[in-house]
């Protein structure tokens, strides 16, 4: 890519106009020009709108200074800050990559501290392999621009600036490397929730009293023969067709996850809600917690074991649409002054 200028006489002025431009080659073998960025005009009467400085560090200054950057063929402005002159004609932007979202990723891991839990963990391979990197650079790409470990492999990270954050090359993200990691990482999954769960009340205020639980699925377009928890089932993206998996998800009301299970395909909600109450008070405790779902999530028999559980759980869930009709018979058929003193007919 570099800048290519455009220059018009108007009004007996000159104005020159710039693009940031690639070459890109036809079938035919002809090059032509993508525009990548337009910047627009740039001239002396609007220098101060495309003046760009930037903080740099001089040898044996412990502070920064200021120093704006110029078109050779423009008079320079008088100021204080320094001055360089570039040739602007000349200026050729080659490899670019994501930087800040990646550098910012590489910040919020640091204040997690999850180098600390993962370091005895995720030991280097014989080869040499660095697995936490590889982790970290899942994670990022999960975060920053979630796709298939594929599109990993083969676009992202040579258009991200992880493996300059890291110190790593393209071998890094060889595909077999990328799903060996993901299965190094399940035996880990409990302790690492218990971890988080003691980081993101420190960082981000998170409180644990309102869980909000739901259930998703996936699908796969497979022989669904031997396909392990891959069943049939009722498909919430319409693709009855193929087999698939139930994911059920537990997260706060700001959004942090506290657990997840992936079942069998072929699981009805209904059997979900009992085996995910045992699994998060055992491993967050018994505390005061009010549970927010979906009405075809519980059965009668689970809320009767949430009511007699010591201490109770508590619940928020919609009426099943069978009881509608004779709940609402029961509410308009109850004087409106006794339903606000708490009338439980």
């Amino acid at each position: 890519m570099f800048l290519r200028c455009t220059g018009r006489f108007k009004d007996g002025k000159e104005h020159r106009y710039w693009n940031i431009v690639e070459n890109k080659r036809t079938t035919g073998g002809r090059v032509v020009w993508r525009q990548v960025l337009y910047p627009g005009e740039i001239n002396d009467s609007q220098h101060e709108a495309w003046r760009k400085t930037i903080e740099v560090f001089e040898y044996g200054q412990t502070l920064p200074g200021q120093m704006a950057i110029f078109p050779e063929d423009r008079p320079l402005p008088k100021g204080e800050c320094n001055v360089v002159q570039v040739r602007l004609n000349e200026i050729e932007i080659k490899k670019p990559r994501q930087w800040g979202a990646c550098w910012l990723f590489r910040e919020l891991w640091d204040q997690l501290q999850l180098d600390r839990f993962w370091q005895d963990k995720l030991l280097p391979g014989r080869k040499g392999t660095r697995w936490l990197n590889v982790l970290k650079t899942l994670t990022a790409y999960r975060l920053i621009d979630p796709g298939s470990e594929w599109r990993l492999h083969r676009l992202w990270y040579e258009q991200s600036a992880m493996g300059d954050l890291l110190g790593e090359d393209s071998g890094l993200v060889q595909k077999d490397k990328l799903y060996r990691c993901l299965d190094k990482l399940l035996e880990h999954k409990k302790a690492l929730f218990s971890f988080l769960q003691g980081r993101c009340p420190d960082m981000f205020n998170v409180r644990f009293d309102i869980l909000l639980y739901d259930l998703t699925s996936t699908y796969f377009e497979c022989d669904p023969h031997d396909q392990g928890k891959r069943r049939f089932g009722y498909s919430r993206d319409k693709r009855p067709d193929c087999v698939q998996v139930v994911i059920a998800l537990i997260v706060t009301p700001d959004g942090f996850p506290l657990a997840y299970l992936v079942m069998s395909g072929n699981t009805r909600d209904s059997n979900t809600l009992e085996e995910f109450l045992e699994k998060i008070e055992e491993q967050y405790g018994k505390a005061n917690r009010t549970w927010v779902m979906d009405r075809g999530i519980p059965t009668e028999a689970a809320i009767e074991k949430m009511k007699n559980s010591i201490p109770p759980v508590s619940y928020l869930v919609g009426t099943p649409k069978g009881r509608l009709k004779c709940t609402g018979k029961e509410i308009h058929g109850c004087d409106m002054g006794r339903i606000a003193e708490g009338c439980q007919c």
